[in-house]
């Protein structure tokens, strides 16, 4: 995660700085990232939409105030964690699953050897949280409003059927049942299902695409959109754009993929055109940029399944492939 800390006073800064090295150390991002004068209030309203996490090491009262008008949706809205300057308390305060406050606060307590105070009803009473798993396993929650009537039930004692298009190695976890695609209210696939379910998608669409020069993003997103829209994945299931090598300063697909925090990889034209498969073929690309297609093949370059053909639209092809995820039952750090 990239993470920001902050605090407010001498024994609380140097908290902080222990603990950005600490979890930097763990593979995070972490830096004390406040600067001289700087209002907390601007310090949150920065950090709050560049950053995955806020630390605050200080009293929960300055963080509510900070971050109050920032609030969007769990969906959206980064982890917030509070610290006392002792390190005695660790209180995740927003975004707790779909962000990840409790698990930061989790690892943050571990390092500070303490416990972390957690108040979401399913840690608490040590019933399977959904939209945690989710997260622990690279899925993205497509249709967030459905995450509240699945963790009802299981608060409830009411088993949640189930269904997933892959394997889950492990057990099953207590209040779920394998069922059915159409009755399950809990479904695991790249398509939406047809009935009203909480909806998890690997994050392991690829999009490949090509373009003319000069072509803006907001082309680019119309034909992503609605390709997405027609074959049923959410956009949000993307995990990058992919492309030709000469493609890779095109200002509208670096715009693209900076609005939708995409990664950007770009393949040389010998590796797209080696490729294995059957792709419709353009000379008029060929000629051009030494390969016969650069989405389709662009999209498969790892290899994967395709779920969209070449299609295009304006002066922008995009093809669509997805990695096959691996997925398990654990429910821990």
């Amino acid at each position: 995660m990239n993470l920001e800390l902050i605090a407010f006073t001498a024994k609380g800064r140097a908290l902080a700085a222990k603990l950005a090295q600490d979890l930097t150390q763990q593979g995070q991002t972490a830096a004390c990232t406040r600067e001289a004068g700087m209002r907390v209030e601007d310090w949150a309203a920065r950090g709050f939409f560049r950053s995955q996490g806020l630390i605050f090491i200080g009293a929960a009262g300055i963080a509510v105030r900070a971050i109050a008008p920032h609030l969007r949706h769990k969906s959206q809205d980064p982890a917030v964690v509070v610290i006392d300057e002792l390190g005695q308390f660790v209180i995740p305060l927003l975004s707790g699953h779909l962000g990840g406050a409790n698990d930061l606060a989790r690892t943050i307590a571990k390092l500070l050897g303490t416990q972390p105070i957690l108040t979401t009803a399913t840690d608490v009473r040590g019933v399977f949280a959904v939209d945690q798993w989710a997260r622990r396993q690279g899925l993205v929650v497509c249709n967030p409003k459905q995450i509240l009537p699945v963790s009802s039930a299981l608060l409830d004692g009411i088993s949640v059927g189930i269904w997933s298009r892959w394997p889950i190695v492990g057990t099953l976890p207590k209040g779920l049942f394998w069922s059915e695609p159409d009755s399950a209210q809990v479904v695991l696939d790249w398509y939406a299902p047809k009935q009203q379910a909480l909806w998890l998608s690997p994050k392991t669409i690829r999009a490949g695409i090509g373009c003319r020069r000069g072509i803006p993003a907001q082309s680019i997103a119309v034909l992503v959109e609605q390709v997405c829209q027609q074959i049923g994945v959410s956009p949000d299931a993307l995990c990058g754009v992919y492309t030709i090598d000469r493609k890779g300063d095109e200002p509208g697909l670096l715009e693209f993929c900076s609005q939708r925090k995409l990664s950007f990889i770009t393949y040389p034209s010998a590796v797209l055109q080696a490729v294995p498969g059957d792709f419709p073929a353009s000379s008029f690309v060929s000629q051009t940029v030494g390969v016969d297609n650069v989405c389709q093949r662009a999209a498969l370059a790892e290899g994967g399944v395709l779920l969209q053909e070449k299609t295009a639209l304006a002066g922008v092809t995009l093809s669509l492939a997805a990695q096959i995820p691996h997925l398990d039952w654990r429910n821990e750090l």
